[in-house]
């Protein structure tokens, strides 16, 4: 493979072809079933769909085969197969739904209004994750168009993966015999760290989310006459937590929900650490005057990848100020979520959370605590030597430097399952999103040089990978 020419077809079709389909790509509200229970009547995930599948068919890869697959009841994939020189397969993964739009767009942007500007493409999904099919399709045809031999591959394009993934199991189940046993599974649906270098996730950390509500009363009462003598359910829920979690380091509390972490993710984060210096945390938009927990760089990364942490994000049965009297209020609920260890198994660790936040409650009041979901992490394999080579050329050739690697502190369930369904194969988990790239929030942007970078990338370690098996 030429890199100059790999570089150059890259970059040409992400500028004729790629960006202005990202851009109606973009204008589709496809929200994913969680956050859209209608989405099969209102049609917008159809329209998504056939956009990318059209956009497929046009490339006139040689072999590529392209089937929109729709079990009951669930939504659609696109399942791409192209022949290669080898018996081997390679696994390419990326997903097309979208996060609802949420509010906070600056003037002039909008979740479904796409707006090129400053080399960024902002608007909902690009970056996560519309732009994975392309980057996959054009980096096999970069390929085909120099007569490189590349192993088998097919790529899978979900449509429920910010729903957590509900569908993808039964899907790689019914395409079981077409997907066969891949060598290389290649995830187009992870971060970076800068826009600089190839940054390539070694982790994911696990989620547990649930409800936790607290009741003292079977109404309402004045808080007048009742506080001091009856317990605020308020009150209560604090001290639950601090069974969890210490209130003012934010260490947790629960032994088993920590593991030991592995000596290589430890020089890992001391590696990019040095590698970011600040820009561990000040790619974050903190109010003037406010700081990171602590100022190491390392031990910042090594919170938001391998330590357990507690954050409320939501909580019910308390009114909006306006309407907020002098009521002692009968029951407080929070919406708890609870990231977790890659390693550490997410059914055991619910379990442990009911338990330590239901026994024996403070005045003998009402708790329970509900769970809404619950995925395991995922660590990597050890990483082959091809592997390892492939990734130091491709980001030298098409970034200029050496890549990077780094844990995420969010979760991506399938990873877990293709992990164990695939125990043999190497992999690569990768993405676009970057410092302030803001998925799921406002102002969400794709970074366009960077997105043609790693579809170069990706092309070169797919040949890489085609020489190393032939060996």
């Amino acid at each position: 493979m030429d890199p100059a020419t790999t570089r150059e077809f890259v970059e040409r079709t992400w500028r004729d072809s790629v960006i202005p389909t990202l851009v109606d790509y973009v204008r589709i509200p496809n929200l994913s079933p969680a956050f859209d229970a209608d989405w099969a009547r209102h049609g917008h995930m159809d329209r998504a769909v056939d956009l990318v599948a059209r956009w497929i068919r046009a490339q006139d890869v040689p072999g590529l085969t392209l089937d929109v697959l729709r079990l009951p009841g669930r939504t659609p994939l696109l399942c791409i197969e192209v022949p290669g020189e080898s018996t081997d397969t390679v696994l390419l993964y990326g997903h097309l739904d979208k996060q609802p739009p949420m509010d906070g767009w600056a003037d002039g942007l909008g979740p479904w209004t796409p707006v090129v500007r400053d080399g960024r493409l902002y608007g909902r999904g690009a970056a996560d994750d519309g732009y994975a099919a392309f980057a996959a399709v054009t980096a096999i045809r970069a390929l085909k168009v120099q007569g490189v031999p590349c192993a088998r591959c097919v790529v899978l394009i979900e449509a429920s993966e910010e729903s957590g993934s509900p569908d993808l199991a039964a899907y790689v189940a019914a395409l079981a015999d077409r997907i066969g046993t891949p060598g290389l599974v290649v995830c187009l649906d992870s971060g970076c760290g800068d826009y600089e270098r190839l940054w390539v996730t070694t982790s994911l950390r696990g989620l547990v989310t649930g409800v936790l509500t607290v009741s003292v009363l079977t109404e309402g009462v004045h808080s007048g006459a009742a506080s001091g003598i009856v317990p605020s359910s308020f009150r209560i829920a604090r001290q639950l937590l601090e069974r969890i979690e210490d209130g003012v380091s934010g260490e947790m509390r629960v032994v088993e929900l920590c593991v030991d972490i592995p000596a290589e993710r430890l020089a890992q984060s001391a590696r990019t650490a040095a590698v970011l210096g600040d820009g561990v945390y000040t790619s974050f938009p903190f109010q003037p005057g406010a700081r990171p927990v602590t100022g190491e760089g390392a031990a910042l990364l090594l919170n938001r990848t391998w330590r357990p942490q507690l954050e409320v994000v939501g909580a019910g049965d308390v009114p909006p100020l306006d309407r907020a009297g002098n009521v002692l209020r009968p029951t407080t609920s929070l919406k708890l979520s609870v990231r977790l260890p890659p390693t550490l198994d997410a059914a055991v660790a619910l379990q442990r959370i009911k338990r330590v936040l239901e026994a024996e409650p403070p005045y003998g009041a009402t708790v329970r605590f509900e769970a809404l979901d619950s995925a395991s992490g995922w660590n990597a394999p050890p990483t082959a030597e091809w592997l390892r080579a492939a990734l130091d050329a491709a980001s030298r050739t098409c970034f200029g430097t050496e890549p990077c690697y780094m844990g995420e502190g969010g979760s991506i369930p399938f990873m877990n399952m293709l992990g164990q369904r695939f125990p043999a194969a190497q992999f690569l988990v990768t993405g676009v999103l970057g410092p302030q790239a803001n998925a799921h929030g406002p102002n969400e942007f794709l970074h366009l040089v960077t997105g043609m970078r790693l579809t170069a990338c990706v092309a070169s370690v797919l040949a890489a990978h085609h020489a190393a098996t032939r060996r």
